[in-house]
């Protein structure tokens, strides 16, 4: 037979492992935004112009894609986030999290020079890509982003998950996102 138990109180040892866990979640991007960041990790992503020039390169030997998005649709994914990185993201994530998980995330992958998120997941919000565009248009727009990006002398959008960055975190972003996703490519 079940006895009935009392209503849980927290200890003091419970206490503290919450609200130190909490610290840590809160203080995570300052500590790490005092580390030197990492160079991008990933040919052909280390500074926007190699970026441009990679792509260029696509028109010519584009690379197969290993993954669940063919080439086209990987490069209008990331050409719709770097618009969002101008125009404003369609779903951002709740507040608590744009403060605390998503910088503390942003931090780790900036002082490791490399990102991974699912390579198959959509910005949320954004409208649905189809599958076998033609190649070029989709280079040609995501190299029209990128552009318009580095002549943006405004303020930038906060991103849906890491919040608020300025232009040389939300570059490191971007290239760290192609780099990312390049490694569902295979020559």
């Amino acid at each position: 037979m079940n006895q009935p138990t009392e209503p849980h109180d927290p200890t003091r040892r419970e206490l503290l492992l919450r609200s130190g866990s909490a610290a840590l979640i809160v203080s995570s991007p300052l500590l790490l935004s005092a580390c030197s960041p990492a160079a991008v990790d990933g040919a052909g992503f280390g500074s926007l112009p190699a970026a441009l020039a990679t792509l260029q390169a696509l028109k010519d030997k584009p690379p197969r894609a290993t993954g669940a998005w063919d080439l086209p649709k990987v490069l209008i994914h990331a050409a719709q986030s770097v618009e969002y990185s101008l125009t404003g993201f369609p779903q951002p994530k709740a507040a608590w999290f744009r403060h605390t998980v998503g910088p503390a995330a942003f931090a780790v992958f900036s002082a490791r020079g490399r990102m991974s998120h699912s390579l198959s997941e959509p910005i949320p919000g954004a409208p649905d890509i189809a599958a076998g565009q033609a190649l070029d248009a989709t280079v040609d727009r995501l190299t029209a982003a990128l552009r318009a990006f580095e002549a943006h002398s405004g303020a930038l959008a906060p991103h849906f998950a890491y919040g608020a960055l300025d232009k040389p975190d939300y570059t490191r972003a971007h290239l760290m996102h192609l780099a990312n996703h390049w490694q569902e490519m295979a020559a």
